[in-house]
């Protein structure tokens, strides 16, 4: 069982990886912008200044 929960940890990891990088090439592709926060604090980075 305990096995079970580490593959599927792993592999919802791996799907958000690959969904965050199809997110940022789209995003640089539109010349789009993220926002994120840091400690309550409201942060925009252009999606082609993220090196992945």
């Amino acid at each position: 069982m305990e096995n079970n929960n580490i593959e599927l940890r792993e592999k919802i990891r791996l799907g958000l990886s690959l969904a965050f990088k199809k997110l940022v090439a789209y995003k640089a592709k539109n010349d789009g912008v993220l926002v994120f926060s840091d400690q309550g604090k409201i942060i925009k980075v252009k999606a082609k200044d993220i090196k992945l």
